[in-house]
């Protein structure tokens, strides 16, 4: 049972971070609140020591804190925000933290750059042109859904993390 919540709750609920910001330019807050809720029950479940406790809370204010403080000069959405803070506190101060903040940067920048290419009128299906979600994509006035490379670079992180020794 463990190792099914194991391969199911975190990544589900990130695909669904991820996605859900793809397409609506929005996280909802259900995302964060499931995840911070799957881990403490999972923590709970699998009789995580006190310490780790405070290793993966540590994990989860380091990234808070300056994302909060980039979220207060609008560089950041309040989504996204919460977002990364709750996978954080999954993957814990850990030096998969370090590699997660580096995979975060290098897609983030990889979005950036295939948005403003995106938005400069390349060849596009016209098709694409009809879809809701798409045309907030293009319009150069909305942001980066920065979720989705929050997400992709969590997924990646994820089957390194100290969960995936509980599949074994």
């Amino acid at each position: 049972m463990i190792q099914a919540a194991v391969l199911v709750i975190f990544p589900m609920l990130v695909a669904f971070g991820g996605i859900s910001d793809l397409l609506t330019m929005t996280i909802q807050n259900r995302v964060a609140i499931l995840l911070v809720a799957g881990f403490c029950i999972l923590a709970l479940a699998t009789g995580l020591p006190m310490q780790a406790w405070g290793l993966h809370a540590l994990g989860m204010a380091v990234f808070f804190v300056p994302c909060f403080v980039f979220f207060a000069f609008n560089w950041m959405g309040g989504g996204d925000v919460k977002f990364i803070s709750a996978i954080a506190l999954w993957i814990g101060f850990t030096p998969e933290l370090a590699a997660f903040a580096v995979l975060v940067a290098i897609y983030g920048m990889v979005l950036t750059v295939g948005m403003l290419l995106m938005r400069q009128k390349l060849i596009v299906p016209t098709l694409l042109f009809q879809q809701d979600w798409f045309l907030r994509l293009h319009d150069s006035k909305s942001g980066i859904p920065y979720g989705v490379a929050i997400a992709i670079a969590g997924l990646q992180i994820y089957s390194h993390t100290a969960w995936f020794q509980l599949i074994g």
